[in-house]
């Protein structure tokens, strides 16, 4: 026997008494508590999310999924621990399109390559980055907005997430796409940005729903448009940014759980079942849409 067919055998013969361990690790998970890595702050857009589906995800598992928000760089920060943890299925990642799509474009090297470093588990839902003002703006539609801002360029402050996500993309896409010489303030979580909108501290911003849902439906802010391809079930009256003047300006998030690369696809298989059948319940969909 040469050299090379020994080793190769041996390699065979390891492989096989490993596979009934990963057999049996799969059988018996999960066994402890699983981590969902959050790489965004608390109160948030993708923190809501992530608790929806923890919260049920950990009662049909029976563990408890424990969030662990690592915000920071656009969700660099978090997507980067995410696949670097041990691939045995107790941490998983809570990613979405600026985290999985926009920060490996926009960067040279962020750290972690989204095909190579994860594995996929599932999708959970999208949404469009919503055109939000508080009350007092005097601009009630897009092309108020326009004409405002080439007015008076640059003094108009309009609020993002931080560079990198779909909603600071959506501002520099609208600058492009209008014209509009406005000032786009960018902060370090949908939350803080939903805040200061809530104040008046910004008059206007492209957020994320979720964090500014009940502010939306109870008055404190106003939906001034959509930036999905069609208009939103939850603001049926609210017109989209492409039929209010700019065809074509679409901004929608897609919210998705990873595991690291390497993780059993057994595990991966269980989980994505889970998830699926979590997703399509009516209390889920009730629960993100709120």
């Amino acid at each position: 026997m040469s050299r090379k067919t020994s080793i190769f055998t041996a390699a065979a013969l390891a492989a096989a008494l490993l596979l009934p361990r990963l057999a049996g690790a799969a059988e018996r998970y999960p066994s402890h508590p699983i981590t969902m890595v959050v790489p965004f702050p608390a109160g948030g857009g993708v923190d809501a999310v992530a608790r929806i589906v923890a919260d049920k995800l950990g009662a049909a598992l029976g563990q408890p999924l424990v969030i662990d928000n690592r915000g920071g760089a656009a969700g660099v920060i978090g997507m980067r621990m995410g696949a670097r943890a041990a691939p045995d299925g107790y941490t998983l990642i809570l990613a979405h399109t600026g985290s999985t799509s926009i920060n490996p474009s926009l960067y040279a090297n962020a750290g972690y390559d989204p095909r190579a470093d994860f594995a996929t588990i599932g999708l959970i839902s999208s949404t469009p980055v919503v055109l939000m003002a508080h009350p007092s703006f005097a601009a009630r539609s897009i092309a108020e907005l326009i004409a405002m801002a080439r007015k008076e360029p640059g003094k108009i402050n309009l609020g993002t997430p931080p560079p990198g996500t779909g909603g600071y993309l959506a501002a520099e896409l609208f600058k492009s796409m209008s014209g509009a010489d406005v000032t786009i303030i960018p902060y370090k979580g949908t939350a803080a940005l939903t805040t200061d909108l809530l104040g008046g501290h910004v008059p206007v911003g492209f957020n994320v729903i979720a964090p500014a849902m009940g502010s939306l439906r109870g008055g404190s802010l106003r939906a001034v448009a959509v930036a999905g391809p069609e208009r939103s079930g939850l603001f049926p009256d609210v017109p989209t940014v492409s039929e209010s003047g700019l065809p074509g300006f679409e901004a929608v998030l897609h919210y998705g759980l990873l595991a690291p690369a390497g993780t059993p696809k057994e595990i991966i298989a269980r989980l994505n079942m889970e998830l699926r059948t979590l997703v399509a319940s009516a209390d889920v969909r009730e629960r993100i849409a709120a």
